[in-house]
């Protein structure tokens, strides 16, 4: 067991981040195709859009285990966008149409109200990641 210097804030271990990131990723992934099991229409559609900016999130958190929430949920609300807005060129349409896998990062059409909805999720991702830094901070496990 890892002990704190006096006065210090007891940080994790990058393991202990990633290892916490995996986990969100796999709740993120399991949410998404919950939803999608349960639910159609524009529900389904605009939460799968927040928990994807979620598991961006995720995927930057095990990347850069110490990175900051906001720059972890801003990384990925950019990330997100720009995706988004590639749909307009048309390319991920294209690549959409000879990958699955492309199809599910890079989407096909573009459409608005995604842009929202991604931001959405930045910011939840945000809030729970903020919040067990804090949690940490304060020298609970």
């Amino acid at each position: 067991m890892k002990v704190k210097p006096a006065g210090q804030p007891f940080i994790p271990a990058p393991s202990a981040h990633r290892a916490a990131a995996a986990a969100a990723a796999l709740v993120t992934v399991t949410a998404g195709l919950g939803v999608r099991a349960v639910a159609g229409g524009d529900f389904a559609k605009y939460a799968g859009d927040a928990l994807y900016t979620v598991l961006v999130h995720t995927v930057v958190v095990l990347l850069a285990p110490r990175v900051r929430p906001s720059v972890a949920a801003g990384a990925a609300l950019v990330f997100s966008w720009a995706v988004e807005l590639a749909q307009l060129t048309g390319v991920p349409a294209e690549l959409s149409r000879r990958s699955v896998v492309a199809r599910l990062v890079l989407g096909s059409t573009f459409n608005a109200p995604d842009l929202l909805w991604y931001a959405v999720g930045a910011g939840c991702a945000w809030a729970v990641h903020a919040r067990l830094v804090a949690w940490r901070a304060a020298g609970r496990p």
